[in-house]
């Protein structure tokens, strides 16, 4: 016999919060329940490993893990919560408070999905949950197939930023964009390399996903062929090969100069030109990278720490019988041809430091970080820019040197 009083259906579980006491995140509460309304749950560590056992675990979509300071010593106990929420298909949003960098890099590597801090920021709750809940793009596909036993002779043109914040990245890709699409009737084939592993952002400016494939590759480097060259190297609209800075942060001298001689040895033999992001810091295979470089770019800015820095990096090669007649210093956000204050400076610092300096480069003013943040080159989104005019005039300036250098040949 059926009561006659209304029956109510409690809402299916789809979301946990996961932690040691929730009352401490009481944000966090709040915007669960914003979220999810009633759909959600809470659990302890233990409870949760418990719980991913049951049948009624099915429905979760999700877990927050919430984290606080006093947790860190149960980093194993946490590790195992992710990761057999992993096993399961269960998303994890790590949600932490006054935790250390590497408690932080220990969870994540784990296989944590998203990060947010607390005291949370308004709506980034809802935002990860939401990214969570995206489908996944489709992983681009290498277009460039390497041809076993190509023999192609390279340029390899490198920018080392000898200070924070001198654009070399910037300089690099878009360079490297430019000489990819000097025309529809000539196309060089260019490669670029960003060599520094630790914080690198090639990836970023181009909008290119960071993955495995490239440590792997590096760190078999005594086995890399053009088939395993050519999986880690990500296209960019179909111009551009691209090879990204590995997806964890590695230490620079992971690798050797011969692995290091071996990577831009194989993308010269397969591409017209190629283009080279250093590490701001000078490393045992700085020397291996300057000796195969045919243009280095040594990037400065008109202030003291770039003056300075030009002036140790002359005196550690001179001492070392490197060659540094090679480096041909460009100087960044330069002054405006009506500065003549500005210029003046520019040809006293020249003269003070005992170097020329070759190429100067316009201030591309906010346009330069939109471009950046939006993951396109600038001749994409931003074609007038000054900066962008003096990198595509150099460009064809070094496409038409390499044409008369093959000629002669």
């Amino acid at each position: 016999m059926s009561s006659g009083m209304p029956q109510t259906e409690t809402p299916a579980i789809v979301a946990c919060t996961i932690s040691r006491d929730v009352q401490n995140f009481d944000l966090l509460i709040e915007d669960m329940e914003a979220a999810l309304g009633e759909a959600w749950g809470d659990l302890g560590f233990a409870e949760a490993l418990a719980f991913f056992s049951q049948a009624e675990s099915e429905p979760l979509q999700f877990v927050a893990l919430a984290i606080d300071s006093a947790d860190e010593d149960d980093l194993p106990l946490m590790g195992e919560v992710i990761t057999q929420a992993k096993a399961r298909g269960i998303k994890v949003i790590l949600i932490a408070e006054d935790v250390t960098p590497a408690a932080l890099h220990t969870l994540l590597r784990q296989g944590a999905d998203e990060f947010v801090p607390y005291p949370l920021p308004e709506q980034e709750l809802q935002a990860a949950i939401e990214r969570l809940q995206a489908p996944a793009p489709a992983a681009p596909q290498n277009t460039h197939q390497l041809q076993s036993g190509s023999q192609r002779e390279g340029a390899v043109i490198v920018c080392h930023g000898l200070a924070g914040g001198t654009g070399s990245t910037n300089m690099a890709v878009n360079l490297a964009w430019e000489l990819a699409a000097l025309s529809e009737r000539e196309e060089p084939s260019v490669c670029l390399l960003d060599l520094d592993l630790q914080s690198g952002s090639v990836a970023t400016y181009l909008d290119l996903p960071r993955r495995e494939v490239v440590m792997e590759m590096l760190s078999e480097s005594e086995n890399m062929d053009e088939d395993l060259f050519g999986q880690a190297l990500l296209p960019f609209q179909e111009k551009l090969q691209v090879l990204t800075a590995p997806s964890e942060m590695v230490p620079l001298d992971l690798l050797s100069p011969e692995d290091i001689s071996r990577v831009i040895g194989l993308a010269r033999s397969h591409f017209d030109f190629v283009v080279i992001d250093m590490p701001h810091t000078l490393v045992q295979w700085t020397e291996t990278v300057l000796n195969m470089a045919h243009v280095y770019f040594a990037l400065i800015e008109l202030d003291m720490r770039s003056a300075q820095n030009a002036l140790r990096l002359k005196r550690a090669l001179q001492s070392e019988d490197l060659p540094f007649e090679k480096l041909r210093f460009a100087l960044n956000r330069a002054p405006k041809f009506t500065d003549l204050t500005g210029k003046s400076r520019v040809k006293r610092m020249a003269e003070s430091l005992g170097i020329s300096i070759d190429l100067q480069l316009p201030d591309g003013g906010k346009q330069i970080l939109q471009s950046c943040d939006h993951g396109l080159p600038l001749a994409v989104s931003a074609a007038k820019n000054p900066l962008r005019k003096e990198i595509a005039k150099l460009a064809a300036s070094l496409h038409e040197l390499g044409r008369r250098e093959a000629e002669a040949a």
